[in-house]
């Protein structure tokens, strides 16, 4: 009888011994989809916001590189797992009043953004006003230099050049990355441009460029970068949720990465790079997770 006893017991242990290989396993095994925009500041926070999750947390990651849009509606239908790369109140408000109802925020991982129409200090305009000026208008071509079509910074210049009577000019979609190089090119030979510009960006750290004012407030004010992920992510993978919840930092941070990618480091080096120099931060995001 005792050693019937001491059989079931030690398949009962063995078995729980399986178990438990099998959940660190899993755990190890476990696939975070992150979704971003191809913006120089979302590029850097999220492979920042990566870099942990693998080195520190032991999971996954795939990375999911769309349009703002698509970054939305992929959290919200549960395709992606979340994204730290919401521009709030105001740049994404519209994405966040179609799917806010099935998203959730976790709040903000960054303070200080702003957005609006920027020119090379050494230009004499101040104002978004000053754009109506024919002789502006004629020096830059009539044309206000912008990015990835869908962008909540792309809306809000459309209204700008609504609200400001700007016809004449065109709002020209391309890239970040193009706009960011068309910047360069005309701030090196000292010649006038307007982009659509954002702060945290490597560009305000390597060239004196100022906003236009903008007396309407089409940009809003001071802005925020907000966490969002799946409904459900909390319960699937705890882990992950609570780093997000805990993840925040600040424009110097951010811009740190952003400058070390400008200067040819990869994605990947500088938020390796970052990780390491800030180990007290990191351990902040990371607490209470075994």
């Amino acid at each position: 009888m005792k050693k019937q006893t001491l059989g079931i017991l030690m398949l009962i242990l063995l078995a729980a011994a399986v178990a438990g290989c099998s959940s660190n396993s899993s755990k190890g095994n476990e696939t975070v989809k992150l979704a971003y925009v191809a913006w120089d500041s979302e590029i850097a926070s999220t492979y920042v916001v990566k870099e942990v999750l693998e080195s520190k947390l032991g999971v996954t990651v795939e990375m999911l590189q769309v349009d703002a849009g698509p970054m939305w509606a992929g959290i919200a239908d549960g395709s992606a797992d979340g994204m730290v790369a919401a521009w709030l109140p105001s740049t994404h408000a519209s994405y966040l009043e179609k799917y806010g109802s099935d998203i959730e925020d976790l709040g903000a991982n960054l303070d200080g953004t702003k957005t609006g129409l920027t020119v090379p200090a050494y230009m004499d305009i101040n104002s978004i006003e000053d754009l109506k000026n024919a002789d502006v208008a004629n020096s830059l071509n009539n044309q206000i230099i912008g990015i990835e079509p869908g962008a909540g910074i792309m809306t809000a210049s459309e209204q700008a050049v609504e609200a400001y009577g700007l016809s004449d000019y065109t709002l020209l979609e391309s890239s970040s990355a193009a706009m960011a190089q068309e910047l360069q090119k005309a701030y090196a030979d000292n010649k006038p441009i307007v982009v659509t510009g954002w702060t945290p960006h490597w560009m305000f750290a390597n060239m004196d460029l100022k906003y236009l004012e903008d007396p309407q407030e089409i940009y809003g004010g001071a802005k925020q970068i907000h966490t969002m992920v799946r409904q459900g992510l909390k319960e699937d993978m705890p882990d992950v949720y609570r780093f997000l919840d805990q993840f925040q930092w600040t424009p110097e941070d951010m811009a740190q990465v952003m400058i070390d990618i400008q200067g040819g480091q990869s994605p990947e080096d500088a938020a390796k790079a970052w990780v390491q120099e800030h180990e007290e931060q990191v351990g902040s995001w990371i607490a209470g997770i075994e």
